[in-house]
């Protein structure tokens, strides 16, 4: 996995941010020759232009931040600026400084399990007023969470996911429980989903749990998605459809990077993580369409479809967390095309019933740039899961609201809970922006942990 030291703790040279229409403003702060330089250039302060200014004091280059609307507007800094270690000038007032870190950092990441970077990045020593170690465990997380994400599922099948699970785990001090194969259908702690989804895999499903902190705390559960691989099942998926596929554990992902982020800041939590990890392949004993599945909880449920598979690992895992009353249960997948119809690849969707907390989620996205949007869990359409046969249907009988039947359907095993959040993420970056480089991405968690920093005293 990616190891990262995020910022560099001095500098022997700066970079100087230039705001579009503080532009003519910082040329002629600038030395005679390097601003006729800039002018000569045609540096314009876009976000994220370099301009490598000469020799003979002052900063050594100019760094372009456009309209300044946020600090991923110099996130890729880091790959265009020469190596070495740079220290910032000139942020924009309105910038948080830890936030500013966050984004350099970020823009720093590359994925090289498989392939040698062509050049290190840049670092950047922390702007004046950031919170440090704050920023480093953000972008560890963030780090996590790509790293696992662009791992191909030949190396991120269930068993490699549990050992990752159990790396962090190890970690941070923290507790690990592991139901493997045949033993979730064992009548005394059974997931009879997780099983069937998974059962013809030769990698076997299973649920890894894992739990942190002081049992005098609230309890806090996350529950991601962790199908390493979705082929679709017996309605298998055309072949461009299934390229993606090692991303289907991004909620996981994303699970495992808020935690480390939790337990590093040592949040005053009671943390519970369940990851349903399983693969969803094809072979003579796979589950099938119009199959009638027994849940932990009890109901029965019709499938639809095999290829909406997460909704059903996940709602044997939510039970399960709700077991212990969590005062706050949150889960993360990537659950539904519909989703990305609906809001792309860059909006993250949520689904409570908290007014709240969904005003609480929505405010600390903005504020971290991590965009999320409330969708609606619309009563309305809950009778479309209903089943002739069954206690519910796992897709019901129209295409229509996919995202919002699919939250439906998950709110029928997490609805008793004090408060649920369901985010359908996409975990992925189809195209490179600054800072998010093409490939696994940390979406919705970087909201979620300002959230819960506000909603425990962290």
């Amino acid at each position: 996995m990616t190891e990262m030291t995020p910022f560099a703790a001095t500098a022997e040279q700066s970079v100087q941010i230039v705001v579009r229409d503080g532009l003519e403003a910082a040329l002629d702060g600038l030395s005679e020759s390097s601003a006729a330089h800039a002018r000569s250039a045609g540096f314009k302060a876009d976000s994220g232009e370099v301009l490598i200014l000469p020799a003979g004091g002052g900063p050594a280059a100019l760094l372009g931040a456009g309209d300044a609307r946020s600090p991923f507007d110099i996130a890729a800094a880091a790959k265009k600026l020469p190596e070495g270690d740079w220290a910032i000038t000139g942020s924009p007032d309105a910038w948080d400084p830890t936030e500013t870190a966050v984004a350099l950092a970020f823009g720093a990441y590359q994925f090289t399990r498989y392939k040698a970077a062509k050049r290190a990045p840049a670092r950047f020593v922390a702007p004046d007023g950031a919170d440090v170690e704050e920023a480093a465990r953000i972008v560890r997380g963030a780090a996590l969470t790509r790293d696992l994400v662009n791992t191909p599922a030949g190396d991120m099948l269930p068993s490699h996911l549990e050992a990752a699970v159990r790396a962090l785990a190890d970690a941070n001090g923290a507790t690990v429980r592991v139901t493997l194969g045949e033993d979730l259908l064992n009548p005394e702690d059974v997931y009879p989903m997780i099983h069937a989804v998974g059962r013809a895999s030769a990698d076997a499903p299973r649920l890894i749990e894992f739990e942190w902190g002081d049992h005098r705390h609230p309890r806090l559960a996350l529950v991601g998605k962790g199908v390493c691989f979705d082929s679709g099942g017996l309605d298998i998926k055309p072949a461009d459809g299934m390229l993606l596929m090692k991303k289907d554990m991004g909620g996981a992902a994303n699970v495992l990077g808020l935690a480390s982020i939790i337990m590093g800041a040592k949040l005053p939590v009671r943390l519970h993580v369940l990851i349903p990890a399983v693969e969803n392949a094809i072979s003579g004993n796979a589950f099938r369409p119009g199959d009638i599945l027994d849940s932990r909880k009890g109901d029965s449920v019709e499938i639809g479809n095999t290829d909406a598979e997460g909704r059903l690992v996940l709602a044997d895992a939510l039970t399960r967390a709700l077991e212990d009353a969590p005062d706050l249960l949150i889960d993360m997948a990537t659950l539904t095309g519909a989703a990305r119809i609906a809001l792309g690849p860059e909006v993250s969707p949520f689904y409570t019933d908290d007014d709240e907390l969904a005003a609480d989620i929505a405010a600390a996205g903005a504020a971290v740039d991590d965009p999320v949007w409330r969708m609606p869990l619309w009563d309305g359409y809950d009778k479309w899961l209903d089943s002739p046969i069954a206690d519910i249907s796992s897709t019901g009988g129209s295409r229509f609201a996919g995202s919002v039947t699919a939250a439906l359907f998950l709110r029928r095993f997490a609805g008793e809970a004090k408060a649920w959040v369901h985010f359908d993420i996409f975990a992925w970056n189809p195209t490179g922006r600054p800072g998010r480089p093409k490939g696994g991405e940390m979406l919705g968690a970087r909201a979620l942990w300002r959230m819960l920093k506000q909603r425990y005293g962290g």
